[in-house]
């Protein structure tokens, strides 16, 4: 008899960003196998009989492969249990989630997915600005700052990611950013394009500041931190920003 798994999008780290059903399906789980910014007290939602298993995946850490945090979500339902596979932001903004449902596809299991608050949003929030604006923001993209061999990708649209009426957000970019500004830069993008870098969104370790795509690589290279990294860049709205 299979049971049933629910992908929870845990946001950014702020346990109070929860959704209502994010916490409904945390507290009726029977094994919820979360990720590493998805623990805390986050995982306090969870029944004290549940089984927590920790599957999280950082970059320069030992990590769980894929394979195997795919099959454990297939064994648990099988099982009969209801599983929660807790993921960190949203679960379907870089976050591995069509590997996991291809998994439970082939092995006949259901699912559901609880989008949640991504971290892009929740920098934009805690700065206090829009990620669009009405006049010279039209349009946001996402991009992941590195592939599968941690390096930039290298089939990046530079046109559209130089467009000055974008706000564009780099997900897990901090070491490769400065050759994203060297192309950025070299397909017409300002270097003084204002630029956020938001640490560890929504936690106590939060921090934001301010710069811009020219010198931020040397910033970025300077920094030393465990937490998570986003970069925002764009036309944000500067009287607002920290450090403007």
């Amino acid at each position: 008899m299979s049971g049933f798994v629910s992908f929870v999008s845990s946001g950014p780290g702020d346990p109070e960003l929860l959704t209502v059903k994010a916490v409904k399906r945390l507290e009726a789980a029977d094994a919820v196998l979360f990720d590493d910014l998805s623990s805390g007290p986050i995982l306090s939602h969870a029944r004290t009989d549940a089984d927590l298993v920790g599957v999280g995946k950082r970059a320069g850490r030992p990590s769980p492969k894929q394979d195997h945090v795919s099959q454990l979500l297939v064994d648990y339902a099988q099982s009969g249990l209801k599983v929660v596979r807790l993921k960190s932001g949203d679960s379907g903004v870089f976050g591995r989630l069509e590997e996991e449902m291809t998994a439970l596809r082939e092995a006949g299991i259901g699912f559901e997915i609880v989008p949640g608050v991504t971290a892009a949003s929740a920098a934009a929030a805690a700065a206090n600005i829009p990620l669009t604006r009405r006049l010279t923001a039209r349009r946001l993209q996402f991009i992941t700052g590195h592939d599968v061999t941690g390096g930039l990708p290298d089939d990046l649209n530079m046109a559209a990611l130089a467009d000055p009426h974008a706000t564009t957000v780099v997900y897990m970019g901090k070491s490769t950013f400065a050759a994203l500004a060297e192309k950025l830069m070299e397909a017409g993008l300002p270097a003084d394009t204002h630029a956020l870098v938001a640490l560890g969104v929504s936690t106590p370790e939060q921090k934001l500041f301010c710069h811009n795509v020219g010198e931020l690589p040397s910033v970025l290279r300077a920094m030393e931190t465990k937490a998570p990294v986003l970069i925002l860049y764009g036309p944000l709205a500067d009287r607002d920003l920290p450090g403007a």
